[in-house]
């Protein structure tokens, strides 16, 4: 769905990370083009992936149409990954356990990237991207790749390129592509319609067993994961399993037939986690035995391209000539209390917006 609202910046409606950008200033040497990173990517340059990642994450108008090709380059190289998303309330140890996860795969001679989204300051724009510090084993890892990402404005936990990150990702050789979002809330689900497997982190004795029973969140979740199994936390753990398991049957299987299940794991202690992925596994040759991964698969595509559509809709409407300045004689009446938001964001399409 399209946003609803200006995006933060200017008042040219420019975006604040545009004005960023442009302050900085051009390098003096000249910018690897879209065929030269594709090249790097292909051969697992972590450099060329991280400076297309970048590209794709630029909101400068020059660079959209590099990105465009760039990411329209990598498509017939992507796909081939288990793409798995991890979401859970804050304190539930979701850096820890995608380090301990991904330290187990690349053990098991994987290639996993960690796409990390941190949540933006609605203040200062800006984003802590600590997650390399956090996952600091994983980060040293050869096989690993981790891409800490503002969230901007962004909602559903995930950035506004994460859909093109994942497909340089996989065109780099990433088999498994682990997204953490910022966290989960009522807008904190987008993530599910960009993964193949959604594992829902929780934990237990934080009064937070019983939102697991109401439909939402829990219901989008393939499994369940009790993190911090260990120490004087293994019984309280072990409650809270029979607690989602019982919440669990009061839904009906999913559309794919897949009935989730709840598993107990210590990320510090580095238990459950082959059981974890074991379940992954089985969940995705399920669903290539019955078609449901592969139309999973072209839901997300869909979904990528609504999100595309409207995002030029959008961003295509705030460079029409004159709406920037009409937008703020609007706003000011809207301040003033002279019209109200509704009918002056109605002049304002009537003015520069499509005729109906």
């Amino acid at each position: 769905m399209a946003p609803t609202q200006k995006p933060d910046g200017d008042k040219r409606g420019r975006p604040d990370s545009a004005r960023t950008e442009s302050a900085r200033g051009r390098s003096s040497r000249p910018k690897p083009g879209p065929k030269d990173l594709l090249e790097g990517i292909r051969t697992s340059d972590r450099t060329a992936l991280a400076r297309g990642i970048t590209l794709v994450e630029s909101t400068l108008p020059d660079d959209r149409e590099a990105a465009s090709e760039l990411v329209e380059s990598c498509l017939p190289f992507s796909g081939n990954s288990i793409r798995i998303g991890v979401t859970g309330v804050p304190g539930a140890g979701k850096s820890t356990f995608i380090e301990s996860l991904g330290g187990y795969l690349t053990g098991r001679g994987l290639k996993v990237a960690v796409l990390a989204v941190d949540p933006t300051s609605s203040l200062s724009k800006g984003s802590i991207l600590g997650d390399k510090t956090r996952m600091n084993t994983l980060s040293r890892d050869e096989r690993a790749f981790i891409r800490p990402s503002p969230a901007g404005t962004s909602l559903g936990g995930v950035t506004r390129k994460t859909r093109e990150t994942i497909s340089l990702c996989e065109a780099a050789g990433y088999e498994v592509i682990l997204i953490e979002t910022v966290g989960v809330g009522q807008s904190e689900t987008a993530v599910h319609g960009m993964v193949d497997f959604f594992l829902l982190l929780k934990i237990a004795g934080a009064g937070d067993e019983l939102q697991g029973i109401k439909r939402g969140i829990v219901e989008m979740a393939d499994a369940i994961v009790i993190n911090k199994a260990d120490g004087a936390n293994r019984e309280a753990a072990r409650r809270a399993r029979s607690t989602f398991e019982q919440a669990l049957h009061l839904y009906p299987p999913k559309p794919d037939g897949w009935r989730p299940e709840v598993l107990l794991c210590s990320s510090t202690e580095h238990t459950g986690i082959e059981a974890i992925w074991d379940l992954i596994d089985k969940f995705r040759e399920k669903g290539r035995k019955t078609g449901a991964f592969q139309k999973k698969r072209e839901q997300q595509y869909t979904a990528w391209f609504r999100q595309a559509v409207s995002e030029q809709l959008l961003s295509g409407f705030y460079e029409i000539p004159g709406v920037g300045p009409a937008y703020d004689e609007l706003e000011q009446q809207v301040v003033a209390r002279r019209t109200s938001p509704f009918r002056a964001a109605q002049q304002l399409l009537d003015q520069f917006g499509p005729k109906r």
